[in-house]
């Protein structure tokens, strides 16, 4: 079954509570966002992953797009996550996965989000998603970067 939204298909448009306060995608037309769906605060793959975007800050600002990490998380556990470690992605919570299902990025065998990749587009568009096959792995600043170079330059009118 294809993952929806696919490319080329609008992004379904949410209103999270996050680490730097509401985060709601329509607000953000204009920009390319980056969202960052994964399985959860202070696991191992996750911290490795939301570490090495802090490591980088420099070239995740230079990407040009808003990003930012979902899980179902609550807001303690990604405050905490985040001041432990010093992240600089705000992390938005999707407690009962609503996001992640509108975004096929939930496993409901297992009952949580599954690490994918989605940008959207400064017009509202899934422009690129990358879905984990395990999620032992993560898209790094690298690849963020390799796939908003792959789009074609948009503005919005």
């Amino acid at each position: 079954m294809a993952r929806t939204p696919q490319v080329g298909e609008p992004a379904p448009d949410f209103e999270l509570p996050g680490t730097d306060g509401p985060f709601k995608l329509s607000e953000h037309r204009g920009e390319r966002v980056v969202l960052l769906f994964y399985p959860g605060d202070g696991t191992l793959v996750c911290t490795r992953q939301f570490c090495s975007y802090r490591d980088r800050a420099g070239d995740l600002a230079a990407l040009g797009a808003t990003v930012v990490g979902i899980s179902s998380q609550d807001m303690a556990s990604h405050e905490s996550f985040a001041a432990k470690h010093g992240l600089n992605v705000p992390l938005l919570s999707d407690p009962d996965g609503a996001v992640a299902k509108a975004y096929s990025a939930y496993a409901q065998r297992l009952g949580m989000t599954k690490r994918s990749v989605v940008v959207v587009d400064e017009q509202g568009v899934v422009a690129h998603r990358h879905d984990h096959l395990l999620g032992l792995d993560y898209q790094s600043v690298d690849d963020l970067r390799r796939a908003l170079a792959a789009l074609p330059d948009g503005s919005a009118g």
